[in-house]
């Protein structure tokens, strides 16, 4: 197998780190791990649920519209933020289909889309719980 400048060093680094007897081949079992890893875990759909949620504003968002659907005043009101604050963090959190808005009048109103959140409550908790890391300490 032909390996590119970073991997190699990175297997040069790994023979001096582990002990193993072919670096080359312990690193390609490592990359397998990555996509195996990858594919089964639903990480990358965790990953952008999670990033949704790092920032306050926007976890205080969700919090005020799982109470009551709201329209952009309202959350402007409550949060202290200005439209330009509000409307950039709604626009993430509609990007990922966490909520949804309508137009009503001349006013955007949002609410929670309740099949997400599930979704999102799903995924974290398999992803904490998973008994196949507990149990596979030591997988090669």
């Amino acid at each position: 197998m032909k390996y590119n400048k970073r991997e190699m060093e990175l297997i040069r680094t790994l023979a001096k780190c582990e002990d193993i007897g072919d670096a080359g081949a312990y690193y390609t079992k490592l990359s397998e791990y990555r996509t195996e890893i990858l594919e089964k875990s639903n990480l990358i759909n965790l990953s952008k649920l999670l990033e949704a949620f790092s920032h306050l504003d926007r976890i205080l968002i969700l919090r005020i519209l799982m109470e009551k659907d709201r329209c952009v005043c309202e959350l402007e009101a409550i949060l202290g933020k200005g439209q330009s604050t509000i409307s950039y963090h709604l626009k993430i959190l509609e990007k990922i289909n966490l909520i949804k808005g309508w137009k009503k009048g001349k006013f955007t109103h949002y609410s929670v889309v309740q099949k997400t959140i599930e979704n999102f409550r799903h995924l974290f908790n398999n992803w904490i719980s998973d008994e196949s890391i507990k149990m596979n300490t030591n997988l090669f």
